[in-house]
């Protein structure tokens, strides 16, 4: 979302706009596409997606993640404090990121209680040892 608003706002910019804000470099590379990137101009890559196989350690990068776009969009609502047709989808967004992390919390506390549960094993033989042998 946050792409089609940038686009939203540059596609109809002159190069000479687009210059002057900064984004020449884009626009070369990209037009007025949306290309996922960070500010930084870094190119989005799979590398920053976690996932361990491990429930909790998975959980914990989802709360991380759900808490850095928030933030983000806290930025981008300072930095586009007079414009409330960029602002209000921001707030929706920044909202959502709220409730997923909320979200996100709750399922790891589940987690985390099933797996502190006690665990009891039954085989249903009578009689015999854990291996299933008569003594």
């Amino acid at each position: 979302m946050v792409g089609t608003i940038v686009h939203q706002l540059t596609k109809d910019a002159t190069v000479e706009e687009l210059r002057a804000a900064g984004l020449g470099a884009y626009y070369t590379d990209h037009g007025v596409d949306v290309y996922p990137q960070a500010a930084a101009g870094y190119p989005f890559s799979a590398s920053v997606l976690a996932a361990k196989g491990d429930p909790i350690a998975n959980l914990q990068e989802d709360l991380a993640a759900e808490q850095k776009a928030r933030a983000t969009y806290e930025k981008l609502i300072d930095l586009c404090a007079d414009s409330p047709e960029v602002i209000d989808p921001l707030k929706f967004l920044r909202e959502r990121e709220i409730v997923h992390f909320q979200r996100f919390g709750e399922a790891l506390r589940g987690v985390q209680e099933k797996l502190a549960q006690r665990k009891f094993y039954m085989n249903g033989m009578n009689n015999q040892n854990s291996c299933g042998c008569d003594r």
